[in-house]
């Protein structure tokens, strides 16, 4: 049991180590060569900027752009993998692609958008509405957690918080929808809240069980 749950902690945290790995590996070549890799950005309605909904989320404006971001995105993953092992990957996926795509759809189209905050929404508001679903004491106890680091996110789909700033709150929005959408439509797959079910053993005994035994009193005949 402690040999299956030290692999199931490593699994955990191997792909968002990776992921971020990944990340820091783009900036830095991006720096490096000089390459303005942000042009690759999504750009919103245009046919240059839907391969952005694949790429964005590994663009960065900045290196504290990508510092900010490496953190939660590598906590947020790892909850997702240990906690929802089962749906992991598909849920990573679609919040990855609906986000991608609503932001294409419905964001400024005078911008080009770049970063993972998108998909930090997106883990953040799928883990926290999930527990609260689920019921299940474990994962209660993780949306306090995600509530608790990440509860102040929320203040990032508001620009009037940001003005004059370059910030996506439109990638913020639509990663919090997506991932709230995702906890309603998957509810009843992955981990859930545990039934007892008591079963109430019934003692039958047999109607002459209670009787004494007969005794024969008649003597033995020659």
């Amino acid at each position: 049991m402690v040999k299956q749950e030290k692999h199931r902690l490593l699994n955990s945290i191997l792909f968002p180590a990776l992921f971020v790995v990944v990340l820091w590996l783009v900036k830095g070549i991006d720096i490096l060569f000089n390459l303005d890799l942000n042009q690759y950005g999504l750009y919103p309605l245009r046919i240059r900027g839907l391969p952005g909904i694949l790429i964005s989320p590994f663009l960065h404006a900045n290196l504290s752009h990508l510092f900010a971001n490496s953190i939660p995105l590598f906590l947020l993953l790892a909850f997702l993998f240990y906690f929802y092992e089962e749906i992991s990957w598909m849920i990573l996926i679609l919040i990855y692609l609906i986000t991608g795509f609503l932001v294409w759809v419905y964001a400024r189209g005078d911008a080009v958008h770049v970063g993972a905050s998108g998909v930090i929404y997106g883990l953040a508001s799928f883990l926290f509405l999930s527990g609260i679903i689920r019921k299940e004491k474990g994962l209660m106890v993780l949306t306090l957690l995600v509530t608790f680091l990440y509860g102040g996110l929320i203040w990032g789909i508001f620009p009037q918080f940001f003005p004059n700033q370059p910030i996506s709150w439109e990638s913020h929005l639509m990663g919090l929808l997506a991932g709230l959408i995702l906890a309603l439509y998957y509810k009843n797959s992955g981990p859930q809240k545990k039934e007892w079910i008591w079963e109430e053993e019934e003692n039958e005994t047999d109607d002459n069980s209670w009787k004494d035994p007969q005794i024969d009193t008649d003597p033995p005949k020659d």
